[in-house]
């Protein structure tokens, strides 16, 4: 280790020891227990390629995790689903809304303009305004 490297060491043990100075007995004590358990994967390294999530056991392969209930009747899923189908029917159901609404500031455009009712009537001009509407 160069000089440099040794004092930056030094500064972060300075800056982790005033962090930890004012731990609690019971967290110390879990972090020692963490940093033992690491220590122990680096010695065996089978142990440290495992990847396992914090806090949690998975039982032979039984698709459980910690023991309790797979993952198809975790209420966290089925929470998931209802949300996005929630959230479809809702966008559809506000599409439908708008889509009524700018037919209805069309037809009230259409009935408020200065054209004569016999012109609605007209065949000519309802082929006129379909024509319109597809372009």
């Amino acid at each position: 280790m160069t000089t440099d490297d040794q004092n930056f060491a030094k500064k972060i043990t300075t800056y982790l020891d005033l962090g930890t100075a004012g731990l609690k007995a019971g967290t110390a004590y879990r972090l020692q227990l963490a940093r033992q358990e690491a220590l122990a994967r680096l010695a065996d390294p089978k142990r440290a390629a495992e990847l396992r999530l914090a806090g949690a056991q998975v039982h032979g392969g039984t698709g459980t995790v910690g023991g309790e209930r797979s993952f198809w009747a975790s209420g966290r899923l089925w929470i998931g689903i209802a949300l996005i189908v929630a959230a479809v029917f809702g966008i559809q159901q506000w599409q439908a809304y708008q889509q009524l609404n700018d037919l209805t500031e069309t037809d009230a455009a259409i009935l408020s303009s200065d054209l004569p009712i016999d012109a609605y009537l007209d065949r000519g001009f309802q082929n006129w305004l379909r024509r319109t509407g597809d372009e």
